[in-house]
């Protein structure tokens, strides 16, 4: 009983998401799926979750606010690699987490890019990798599910070790259990602020971020794109670039 009541509810809460032009009055809060572990665009600072993409949804909210819309939100942590397929359950509405284009997500809509970005490689400040050809036969690790793990996977001979958190492969790098991360070129970059990294500059693939949500939801995704198209030629979208290092 409690399973079909369960279904019932998320069946309810996917078809109030009905966007702007809703008749309904009362607030709609959107449950937004977020992992904090990819500073900086999403990290825990103590308690709290801090990060452009945490920055960003606040911004694009009051937009939508402004342009008529009845939104509030709530974020939800959880793992990366468990976003896509909570939003198909229905257990949130949307996914912002660095996300890039996936073919094979086939129940998912994207909304349009928010910043450009491309995969690199971590390695240790003092490591005899220079270059990406010297990433073949080595023992790389990628966040699981992510755009990451599928550059890994294309370095010839590698040895790809996937996990759900970076700071695990980070903690990993450390020990010499793996011998490079493959991250965003931002990521990377916030990591080799630190004397103990170095990131190898050549791209392993040029690509954007975008939002997710589950087809069905293209009202709501309609308000999120009329919000990202005034957000990014704000001088907010600017400002926050360049506090956060996107």
């Amino acid at each position: 009983m409690k399973k079909i009541f369960k279904v019932m509810l998320a069946s309810m809460m996917a078809l109030t998401i009905a966007g702007c032009s809703g008749e309904s009055s009362d607030k709609q809060t959107i449950l937004i799926g977020i992992s904090p572990d990819y500073a900086p665009y999403e990290y825990l600072d103590g308690d709290k979750m801090v990060g452009f993409d945490v920055d960003m949804t606040k911004e694009l909210f009051k937009i939508m606010e402004d342009n008529g819309c009845n939104y509030d939100y709530e974020f939800k942590q959880m793992s990366f690699n468990t976003i896509s397929t909570s939003i198909n359950s229905d257990q949130i509405d949307l996914g912002i987490s660095g996300f890039t284009y996936h073919d094979e997500w086939e129940n998912i809509i994207w909304s349009q890019k928010y910043n450009d970005s491309k995969q690199v490689a971590l390695v240790a400040s003092d490591s005899s990798i220079q270059s990406v050809d010297d990433l073949k036969g080595k023992n790389i690790g990628a966040q699981l599910a992510s755009t990451g793990e599928s550059c890994a996977n294309d370095i010839e001979n590698a040895n790809v070790k996937a996990v759900s958190d970076v700071k695990v492969l980070i903690e990993t790098l450390n020990s010499g259990g793996i011998d490079a991360v493959i991250l965003d070129e931002a990521v990377a970059k916030n990591y080799a602020k630190n004397s103990k990294y170095r990131m190898i500059d050549q791209s392993l693939l040029e690509e954007e971020n975008m939002i997710i949500a589950k087809k069905g939801n293209e009202d709501l995704m309609d308000d999120i794109n009329k919000a990202l198209e005034e957000f990014v030629k704000s001088d907010k979208y600017t400002e926050l670039k360049e506090k956060w290092g996107a």
